[in-house]
């Protein structure tokens, strides 16, 4: 597993255009079916808990608010959405980079519903996939839509890439 320094860069430009992606699909999905929104300022809450020693939440929502929490958790939410590329740069050595393809970039996406699903929402006090919340079924899909969104942002976003470097 040989990854370049340019392979590197380009992961990092398809992360940030496949988090754009998503964030576009959540606007679109708040503006034409009223689906809320994901409140990444609530991410930053919890992980500005964390230096304290805090890592779970009986309701992230009814924590003590932090200085810079929405700045963190967008931040945040952009990292993670470069990190994540790396689960198809590194084991084909950048090759999917060079030649991106549908199917592995939506099993990634996918995969990483399992991130919020058995990691964040317990920590936030919502349970396992949401299973604490008002209507579970609906924010799993949610979950799911938006990870999916993050699937296809990251083929379209790395045959952009392809085509303007």
């Amino acid at each position: 597993m040989n990854i370049e320094n340019s392979h590197i860069f380009y992961a990092v430009l398809v992360g940030i255009g496949a988090t754009v992606i998503m964030d576009l699909w959540a606007l679109g999905a708040r503006r034409v079916l009223n689906v809320p929104s994901p409140n990444y300022c609530l991410v930053g809450r919890w992980l500005s808990h964390m230096p304290g020693g805090r890592f779970m939440h009986t309701s992230i929502v009814a924590a003590a608010k932090k200085n810079a929490e929405c700045a963190i958790g967008w931040g945040f939410h952009y990292v993670i959405g470069v990190v994540y590329v790396f689960l198809l740069v590194v084991p084909t050595s950048g090759r999917w980079l060079e030649q991106p393809t549908l199917t592995p970039a939506l099993l990634v996406g996918i995969g990483t519903v399992l991130i919020p699903y058995f990691i964040m929402q317990p920590s936030f006090g919502l349970g396992i996939a949401a299973a604490r919340t008002a209507n579970p079924a609906q924010a799993r899909v949610r979950s799911l839509m938006s990870h999916t969104a993050y699937g296809v942002g990251l083929y379209l976003a790395a045959i952009l890439v392809n085509r303007l470097v």
